[in-house]
């Protein structure tokens, strides 16, 4: 089967799932780009998967070996992708689904909460951070950014398969759950009481992020167990909300290796 019009069916409700959040959460499906992505989605995830013209004459097919796949012309392709330059190849795939439990529990879990986050990519890079440093859950505030916007996707380059993730209604609940489980709070705060590498993160430990130009809450910092803060040089006041998360993450993860 191929498509041939970029106003079938198909190729319109996979451009909806790319350029609407509430319709991405209605169908409980994303749509990842690339054959990187579309190669590393779980298998019994993958409702659809969709090749270009173009794509295929340039030996595509071979890298789609044992993937069902339909072939569709260039302007459809284009008229679902969320790039300027399609890579030819994408895949709808089902939200992923994750046991609280999965981020809470376990012996010693490191968790990234974030409150109110709106750049995609700071969300992406986290999660990708996250999985190099070894995070146990990554946990979103009502009002962050959609982790399935096609800009985080892609920014997580495969890691929003992989690292367990959940949005809490009230995150400030959410910490009550971590202390009742003996897992310690730090804010990311300009007002840390004490510097990040001063502070110990070897056992059960969650850091809080905040909004890009408004920080966290001072409802959300007066939660947390303690604030911790970057010494910073120069007349930088703060550094990009996903490089401090990875400077924390980073940290922890050095102090658990040794």
């Amino acid at each position: 089967m191929r498509i041939e019009s970029s106003k079938s069916s198909q190729i319109r409700h996979v451009a909806a799932l790319q350029k609407k959040a509430r319709y991405r959460k209605e169908e409980k499906a994303f749509v990842v780009e690339g054959i990187k992505m579309v190669e590393e989605a779980p298998p019994e995830k993958i409702r659809a998967v969709y090749a270009s013209d173009s794509f295929l004459e340039r030996g595509g097919a071979r890298s789609l070996a044992g993937i069902p796949y339909t072939e569709v012309s260039d302007a459809a392709f284009k008229a679902m992708s969320d790039t300027q330059t399609p890579q030819g190849v994408l895949a709808v795939v089902d939200a992923m689904e994750w046991d609280p439990e999965e981020l809470l529990g376990g012996e010693a879990p490191l968790l990234i909460l974030l409150e109110g986050l709106q750049d995609p990519g700071n969300l992406g890079t986290i999660l990708r951070a996250g999985e190099g440093a070894g995070v146990t859950g990554v946990i979103m505030s009502r009002d962050t950014v959609d982790i399935y916007n096609p800009k985080v996707i892609r920014s997580t380059m495969g890691s929003v398969y992989r690292v367990p993730f959940m949005v809490s209604e009230d995150l400030r609940e959410t910490l009550a759950q971590c202390r009742r489980r003996g897992i310690v709070s730090f804010a990311a705060h300009l007002s840390g009481t004490s510097d990040y590498d001063r502070r110990d993160y070897r056992g059960p430990s969650a850091f809080l992020i905040g909004n890009e130009a408004a920080g966290l809450s001072e409802e959300l910092s007066e939660a947390a167990d303690a604030r911790v803060k970057i010494p910073m040089k120069g007349s930088v006041e703060s550094l990009n909300a996903a490089v401090a998360a990875s400077v924390f993450l980073y940290e922890a993860a050095r102090q658990r290796r040794l």
